[in-house]
């Protein structure tokens, strides 16, 4: 249960109100944006899905197969390599007052307009630059949640707005012109929907935004991967007095399985390219020891080996109890991976680590720590997950772990790392 009190402590901590020009970080701090140092890497913005190269020589990036070949979950995996989310840009939403009962609907920002809500938690807008800069620093992949209850009208249809989804195809067009595969969800909005209705609506809910965003997108080549929620599966639903209540365990595992199978359906349904794509299926509050239990279930599938599993933070509990770097760290990590291990990855199911913490303050280490330095817990962490064939993806907020203005990851420690960790993966 503590391990669990934890993963909803970090997701309680992701919000923020819009009206705030400060970012929350990838370990659910909120830091106020500072200026970074210049970039020395050149940044192409044309079409070519080939390796961008960084300062130090040729990317050593996988290479992306031909975007229309056909690729199961457990290829997509090797070639998926590092991983880096856009975080609190598309997700971003005027958060005040959210976690209310009275909170009936999304407050609207600004003009309306979908960069006045990418740019509400303090982001810059999205550019071709931001996304080629990332392919020339060693990812591969990049991960953009998205609010989709964003400029929607409140009429109960949760029909997506035109506007915002094209805002999002063209974020989607850019990781096609930089050779980069892309990960789209439903982030913070499955949260809106699963606190204030019943399983049955929620099924109804999903399954009509997922057929929405599926339609828009099949035939998109197989580069571009959905992943069906975020953090919130089997979270706690207010209550007829308006209090927020933790679903029975029997109900919360009910509630991730089928909305998990849901979201499958949905996107096959909708055929073309949909009837192949690789999908992410979200774990119970994305926390690894529930998601590796036995009342977690992977979804039925049209297709075999198209499926991964998705999970955050492989060592959020040291994180939140100030045990970063010490050796009940190291041997928590191990024993998390194992789990995983043994629930997936053994059975050919990829895990897909959708958030992994990019840097680690002073605060959080422990008082007999071995290793006190963040770029070296960093590397110690990716290599674990390399290795057991996990696809790690840096959580990452406007310019904390890559700058947005300078297109080069800021520290050159974590620079350093993320390159080895990505030649790791190409060399497997």
């Amino acid at each position: 249960m503590k391990r669990k009190i934890a993963a909803v402590i970090l997701t309680a901590m992701m919000f923020t109100s819009c009206s705030s020009q400060q970012e929350v970080s990838q370990s659910g701090d909120i830091s106020e944006n500072s200026s970074q140092p210049e970039s020395s890497v050149e940044v192409s913005t044309g079409g070519e899905s080939s390796s961008e190269a960084t300062s130090d020589g040729e990317s050593s990036a996988p290479q992306t197969p031909d975007k229309n070949e056909i690729i199961t979950a457990s290829e997509m995996a090797k070639l998926m390599g590092m991983g880096i989310s856009l975080g609190n840009t598309m997700e971003a939403y005027n958060a005040q007052d959210c976690e209310k009962i009275t909170y009936e609907w999304i407050p609207t920002v600004g003009e309306n307009s979908p960069t006045d809500y990418e740019t509400c938690w303090g982001a810059d807008v999205t550019t071709q630059e931001i996304i080629s800069g990332m392919k020339a620093e060693g990812f591969n992949t990049v991960r953009i949640p998205v609010f989709w209850g964003n400029m929607m009208e409140n009429d109960d249809t949760y029909t997506i707005n035109d506007q915002y989804i094209a805002r999002v195809k063209e974020i989607v067009d850019y990781c096609e012109n930089a050779g980069v595969y892309c990960v789209i969800n439903i982030h913070h909005f499955d949260e809106f929907i699963i606190r204030r209705n019943d399983l049955e609506k929620c099924k109804e809910i999903f399954s009509h935004l997922w057929t929405q965003i599926a339609e828009y997108f099949k035939d998109y080549p197989y580069t571009i991967v959905f992943e069906g929620y975020n953090e919130y599966l089997g979270g706690s639903q207010f209550d007829g007095s308006g209090q927020l209540k933790e679903q029975s365990e029997s109900d919360a595992y009910k509630m991730t399985n089928e909305l998990n199978q849901v979201f499958v359906d949905a996107v096959r349904a909708t055929g073309g390219k949909n009837n192949q794509r690789v999908l992410i299926v979200s774990g119970y509050w994305t926390n690894i020891d529930l998601t590796s239990s036995s009342l977690f279930i992977m979804p039925t599938d049209t297709v075999n080996d198209r499926l991964m599993v998705s999970v955050h933070y492989v060592d959020n509990s040291m994180y939140w109890t100030n045990k970063i770097g010490g050796q009940e760290w190291l041997d928590y990590i191990d024993s998390q991976c194992e789990l995983l291990e043994k629930a997936f990855t053994r059975k050919g199911i990829p895990v897909f680590m959708g958030e992994t913490t990019a840097s680690y303050p002073r605060d959080r280490f422990a008082p007999d720590a071995i290793y006190t330095d963040s770029s070296q817990c960093l590397e110690i962490v990716l290599s674990k997950l390399v290795e057991h064939g996990f696809v790690p993806v840096i959580w990452d907020t406007n310019s904390n772990f890559y700058s947005r203005t300078t297109y080069r990851i800021n520290s050159d420690g974590d620079r350093q790392v993320i390159k080895e960790a990505a030649e790791k993966i190409a060399e497997n």
